[in-house]
């Protein structure tokens, strides 16, 4: 596997086409801070790490969908940065996603945090994906 962000992205999106409630992912550590975002913005209901007979276990995401219409919380996932195009930016022109309503994943010096967080404390880094 040459881009395990966008592994993990995917299975996401097909879980959610396919109407699962729970979806098990291969883990990693930047996808375990990627889910714990997920989780802290409001759009998976649920998040358990599992260690398992891989070194970095599993994630089991339990995904938040509306009790009347059925619609999950999650409209859409888009893979910025690429193996083989990095898109990097700075703070001054740090990206809004659905004019602030989504929110964008960077990775920075500091870590794994969303474009407000990395605004507010004016640190740039590479885009992983949009959500929305």
């Amino acid at each position: 596997m040459t881009d395990p962000i966008a592994d993990y992205l995917t299975r996401l999106r097909n879980a959610i086409r396919a109407g699962h409630r729970v979806v098990d992912i291969p883990g990693s550590k930047m996808k375990r801070e990627i889910t714990k975002i997920l989780f802290d913005q409001g759009y998976i209901l649920n998040y358990k790490f599992i260690d398992g007979p891989t070194p970095s276990g599993t994630i089991k995401i339990a995904l938040k969908y509306d009790p009347v219409d059925h619609v999950c919380a999650i409209e859409n996932l888009q893979r910025v940065s690429r193996p083989g195009l990095r898109q990097y930016t700075g703070y001054k022109e740090m990206p809004r996603v659905k004019n602030g309503l989504g929110i964008a994943i960077l990775t920075t010096p500091q870590g794994v945090m969303t474009n407000k967080e990395a605004k507010e404390r004016k640190i740039g880094g590479e885009v992983l994906c949009y959500v929305y």
